[in-house]
């Protein structure tokens, strides 16, 4: 069982159990103090002790350590019992001494008689037994009531005490009553310069003579600014004070306004606003200007009259349920208030003629949300022949502009292209002469632009991120204005090797998409682009074998594994991440992982081919 060690006891403790650690380790550690300090508050055997230690060292030297460490904790408790006891035996032996005392005179007499009675005999001990105990509360009593006195006192009563006698000091020393002195210069032999006073208690040197100590001034700039703000805000203060007191027609009743001119700040207007302002009003002009072309051409083609049925034309805000007496097409061209007006089958008569016109309203083409905001133009592929074409034609218009830079002293002119086979048409006698030497230079030469080729061609060859990007540029599609999808629905995708082919194309291809592993119903759900779609259908229907794979119906039947199709089309937007296989146990799980993206419908559709297949199957 551990014992308990009072707070008072941990501080003591401590050193003594760095000094053990030393010993026994060689070298002092405070996370093994620190360990150690804790399992003791803690009040831990040596057997947890043990364990906490083995965490920081070998388990061999923590059961050492924890032993040094529990004889450590017995000795100090043996030792503070010890003392209480030898402290409880000294209040006894003075009691009894004071006993004794007291009762000099009786047992003076009755050892001069030699007899005691046991009456007497247990008087006196009854008697001092009593002295005792009333000794033992004595000194309880007083200790507890020392106790109480420390605790009453409150820590901010200690704290405004020091306060005042701090600013007691300080006005001391500014009034001047205390001052304050510089020490002396050390004499040669390092010897402070004695401190003389006189009778009435003034600093005098050797001689007699009064010195005046020098008072301490505070340097530092920022000191002097304090103190100067300091006197500043009492002078102000003392001021405002007799300035209210001495005035006689003060009235505190009416309200001082002081005239306090506020800072302005800096206010920064959002990026882009006139910006949007200016857009928003090019927009209102056009479409004023529309708005004036177009009833202009209404009054000059006579569509007034199709303006006032578009204008007739109820808001889908304003629809009631309620039936109109008279259609708000047939308003404008029958001239009645209702349909109970027209009695007769023959209503010609009623029938405005000049309502209606050869013209015909169509509604505005709505833009399909599909479409690119900007036009694509077929491209135009070139033949052969025509590249070669174009590229001739380049050429020699790159070879012109060229020789007119030479031709304007612009560039120098380029030396003669050499090589050993035109070594003798172009240097001619100069070749003959020292043919050895022409042909190091014409071989520098050619070395010279065949270097010159090989770095313009590594400076235009791409970087390995470079190439990495371009590819990633090739296989990634637009998928801003639509995502294509593609729903499969597995037999069985147990296999790994066909798991990390769907995967891995997955993610070569950069397409998003889940996989729902259930049963004989696993499905796969892709999305990208047309491009992308196409390549991995291709790798679901043709590329991996299913067949090769047989797996038991419901029937007990060997049955080849197949992949199917379920369903492609187009969404607005991506409902998955990363491709990922998700293992379910139930129908309803397997569902939820859909419900998940918002597409739960994917597995309905899946799921209800496959028990539409299960007759087919049997």
């Amino acid at each position: 069982m551990a014992k308990y060690v009072p707070s008072k006891d941990l501080e003591e403790l401590k050193p003594r159990v760095g000094n053990i650690i030393y010993k026994l380790l060689g070298y002092s550690d405070p996370s093994l103090v620190a360990v150690i300090m804790n399992c003791i508050t803690a009040g831990q055997d040596k057997k947890r002790m043990t364990d906490k230690l083995s965490t920081l060292v070998d388990p061999e030297r923590a059961a050492k350590l924890a032993d040094r460490v529990q004889d450590l904790i017995s000795k100090s408790a043996l030792h503070k019992a010890t003392q209480s006891k030898r402290n409880l035996e000294n209040g006894e032996a003075e009691a009894r001494k004071k006993l004794k005392e007291e009762c000099d005179g009786d047992s003076v007499t009755s050892q001069a008689n030699n007899l005691l009675s046991p009456n007497q005999i247990k008087d006196m001990m009854a008697k001092a037994q009593k002295l005792i105990e009333e000794r033992k509360k004595a000194l309880i009593a007083n200790r507890s009531s020392k106790l109480a006195e420390l605790a009453k006192q409150d820590p901010e009563e200690k704290r405004k005490r020091i306060e005042q006698l701090q600013a007691e000091i300080q006005n001391r020393v500014n009034r001047g009553s205390i001052k304050t002195f510089q020490m002396p210069k050390p004499t040669a032999v390092d010897k402070p310069a004695p401190l003389i006073l006189d009778s009435e208690g003034r600093t005098v040197d050797v001689t007699g003579k009064e010195v005046q100590l020098t008072h301490v001034v505070p340097t530092l700039k920022a000191n002097i600014r304090a103190r100067k703000r300091e006197v500043f805000s009492q002078q102000m203060h003392d001021k405002q004070s007799e300035d209210t007191v001495e005035s006689k027609f003060f009235d505190p009743r009416i309200p001082t306004k002081v005239n306090v001119r506020t800072k302005r700040s800096l206010k920064f207007h959002e990026p882009g606003k006139f910006i949007q302002l200016a857009d928003k009003m090019r927009i209102k002009s056009q479409l004023e200007k529309l708005q004036n072309e177009i009833s202009q051409i209404a009054r000059k083609t006579g569509i007034s009259s199709a303006a006032k049925l578009a204008q007739l034309a109820p808001k889908g805000e304003d629809q009631t349920e309620e039936i109109p007496a008279m259609e708000w097409w047939d308003s404008v061209i029958i001239n009645a208030d209702s349909y109970e007006n027209i009695v007769d089958e023959n209503c010609a008569h009623l029938i405005r003629d000049h309502a209606i016109t050869h013209l015909v309203e169509h509604p505005i083409q709505m833009k399909p949300p599909t479409d690119p905001l900007k036009p694509i133009f077929m491209p135009i592929f070139l033949t052969r022949a025509e590249k070669k074409k174009l590229r001739r034609q380049n050429r020699r218009e790159a070879w012109k502009e060229e020789q007119e830079k030479i031709r304007l002293g612009l560039i120098p002119a380029p030396e003669p292209k050499l090589r050993i086979s035109n070594l003798m048409r172009v240097l001619g006698t100069e070749a003959v002469q020292d043919p050895t030497k022409m042909e190091a230079h014409v071989r520098a030469q050619m070395a010279k632009r065949q270097k010159a080729h090989e770095e313009a061609n590594a400076s235009r060859k791409l970087t390995a991120e470079q190439k990495r990007d371009k590819n990633i540029r090739k296989i990634k599609e637009d998928t801003s204005l639509g995502v294509n999808v593609s729903l499969y629905r597995v037999s069985d995708l147990s296999s790994a090797s066909k798991k990390f082919k769907v995967e891995t194309n997955a993610k070569q291809l950069h397409m998003t998409g889940g996989v729902i592993m259930f049963q004989d119903c696993n499905v796969v759900v892709v999305e990208g682009g047309p491009k992308q779609q196409r390549k991995f259908k291709r790798l679901m229907l043709n590329r991996i074998k299913w067949e090769e794979d047989t797996i038991k119906s419901k029937d007990g039947e060997e049955v080849p594994n197949k992949c199917v199709l379920v369903w492609e089309g187009m969404t607005k937007q991506r409902n998955f991440g990363e491709i990922r296989f998700k293992a379910c146990a139930t129908e309803k799980l397997a569902r939820e992982q859909l419900k998940k993206h918002g597409v739960e419908q994917y597995w309905d559709l899946a799921y209800s081919k496959t028990v539409l297949d299960l007759p087919d199957d049997k």
